[in-house]
């Protein structure tokens, strides 16, 4: 009998060993020499303490901040543990509903706002974690955070385009706007 399973346990220690222990240990010591900052979760640091990452969104509810793009994370808004997307179509009402409380929280916030709000402002991505708006979502913010914190939107605007991401090599994606970095940019231009 014992002639019969060994060449299945020595299989299984060979497969365990070799996919278990020699393959993670070989990609996470080429991932930490070729690209150390995304191998370890591409942290962004303020004062030496690890505030966020570039690739997980975060909640920004106060005012005088540009907010991001709604999660669809549950229970926690941008849980990464959680990643997931609403699921819910263009004539859901759960979906019309959420996004008519969106826009009713951004017209709140900046009642003097006329400017048609953009659609990544009150839809989540199919992640539910995007950390990064449309250039148009953080402009439409613009007259809201000048201001709460007493700056001249001409200033904010030139912060936006600093921290505006243009399409990869030319022509993938969007520009896009990390709003974790552009809020520290914020706060280390404006307290």
């Amino acid at each position: 009998m014992l002639k019969e399973f060994r060449p299945a346990i020595t299989s299984f220690l060979i497969l365990t060993a070799v996919t278990g222990i020699a393959y993670p240990l070989a990609v996470t010591g080429i991932a930490q020499a070729l690209m150390p900052d995304q191998a370890n979760g591409s942290l962004i640091v303020k004062d030496g303490k690890a505030v966020g990452s570039e690739l997980i969104g975060q909640s920004f509810s106060d005012p005088k901040y540009f907010w991001g793009r709604p999660s669809a994370t549950g229970p926690m808004p941008d849980n990464a543990s959680a990643s997931s997307g609403s699921n819910l179509g263009p004539t859901n009402p759960a979906l019309i509903d959420a996004v008519k409380g969106r826009v009713q929280a951004l017209h709140d916030a900046d009642p003097g706002n006329t400017a048609p709000v953009p659609v990544d402002l009150v839809t989540a991505s199919g992640s539910g974690l995007d950390p990064q708006i449309s250039p148009a979502a953080a402009a439409y913010q613009i007259g809201r955070v000048a201001r709460l914190r007493g700056m001249q939107p001409a200033a904010l605007q030139q912060l936006i385009a600093q921290y505006t991401e243009q399409r990869q090599f030319g022509m993938l994606g969007e520009p896009r706007v990390n709003v974790l970095q552009l809020n520290l940019a914020l706060d280390a231009v404006h307290r």
